[in-house]
């Protein structure tokens, strides 16, 4: 998504414009993306890449499309996006489209005006050399993915402020009421079809939340058609909750560490394209392996089903350990919280000394404060 890039076209922008009180649209506008001026070119690619940047299952969601749509909708939107990808036609794709902006607009309405656009283009991925061609045999073929990309984006009124004339060489208030279309910051959006091992999945589409760990799933659902999927945050929240029941509430930071070790070598040892899942035996076994004592699968099917109200839910492995969720892990205690990497936790550890408890880190250099070396102290015996 960048300004000349040889391998991206997009063809057509079909803009559509929603007013707020009514929930209807107000105007539609369909232009060749060619025909843009550059300024405007860039801001919608730029526009495109913030929609299409983010973490799987945080912003970024491959949610799968319903078998049927439901008796309200009778058309599928899979068969109306993967019938567009058919058509040549700038018009009758834009027609197709304004069929998915009408479910866009069942919902109740927002308290500001909102902008849907469309674009359909198309890109060339190169075909990966073999291992037994040289760079100068490395084959020419490009594998040619088109897609229809979809985002919804809200208007703001203009800030008041103050402008100055150059022509009249004066000072005045800007009088603007053009609403402000935040490309910046799209709230939901779209991209079919998703792409998988160098061909085209027609069965899922690439969804986009305006704000990580927060799906709209009204959208997902009604407009998309497709069933909606947890989030990596709620696979988190739900393990901690099945590992407690199990284990209770304590347990040690070496312990911990194991458990998510366990879960890094099945994670790296998975021969799928896809994250594993974990299943009540796939817990069960790490929970053992991690030197826990007391654990049956009948406590881990008990904990399940408290928590997923589904003895047979699957978590998502990269959901649930920080090194593949991007986070760090956070130590709170009343004094100071600490944030460390998870490959840090095995270093850490509580301590009781003379009835007072400690929070001991395993250190290889001298710690440093705001600049200063912290001075080694040993401990009363």
């Amino acid at each position: 998504m960048k300004p000349d890039q040889e391998r991206l076209k997009i063809f057509d922008l079909l803009n559509v414009y929603v007013m707020k009180e009514t929930n209807e649209i107000y105007h539609r506008e369909l232009r060749p993306f060619a025909m843009l001026e550059r300024e405007e070119q860039v801001l919608f690619l730029n526009h495109f890449r913030k929609a299409l940047t983010g973490a799987f299952d945080h912003k970024l969601f491959e949610v799968k499309f319903r078998p049927e749509p439901s008796e309200e909708q009778p058309e599928h939107t899979r068969d109306i996006l993967y019938e567009s990808l058919q058509t040549e036609d700038s018009g009758a794709w834009a027609d197709r489209m304004m069929q998915i902006a009408d479910k866009m607009l069942g919902g109740s309405p927002c308290d500001y005006d909102r902008v849907i656009t469309f674009a359909r283009g198309q890109f060339n991925k190169p075909v990966k050399r073999r291992e037994d061609e040289s760079e100068e045999e490395e084959r020419m073929e490009a594998y040619l993915f088109r897609f229809h990309l979809c985002t919804v984006t809200r208007t703001e009124q203009p800030p008041k402020t103050l402008i100055f004339d150059y022509i009249e060489k004066a000072f005045k208030p800007n009088l603007s009421l053009d609403p402000i279309i935040n490309l910046a910051a799209p709230e939901a959006g779209f991209l079919f079809p998703c792409l998988s091992d160098d061909s085209a999945d027609v069965n899922h589409v690439l969804y986009t939340a305006g704000k990580a760990n927060m799906p709209d799933t009204r959208f997902i659902e009604d407009v998309l058609n497709c069933e909606p999927k947890p989030t990596a945050q709620e696979d988190r929240e739900l393990f901690t909750e099945i590992v407690r029941d199990v284990a209770g509430d304590a347990l040690p930071a070496a312990t911990l560490a194991q458990v998510y070790g366990e879960i890094h070598q099945m994670i790296e040892e998975s021969e799928e394209p896809d994250a594993p899942m974990l299943d009540c035996r796939d817990v069960e076994r790490i929970l053992t392996d991690s030197g826990l004592e007391g654990v049956t699968r009948d406590k881990v099917e008990e904990a399940f089903l408290l928590a997923a109200n589904d003895v047979h839910y699957e978590l998502k492995a990269t959901s649930v350990i920080p090194k593949y969720t991007g986070k760090s892990i956070k130590i709170q205690t009343k004094a100071a919280t600490i944030t460390l990497s998870p490959q840090d936790l095995p270093y850490v550890r509580q301590v009781v000394h003379k009835g007072k408890r400690y929070l001991m880190i395993e250190l290889e250099e001298d710690a440093v404060i705001e600049g200063f070396t912290v001075k080694a102290e040993d401990l009363e015996p």
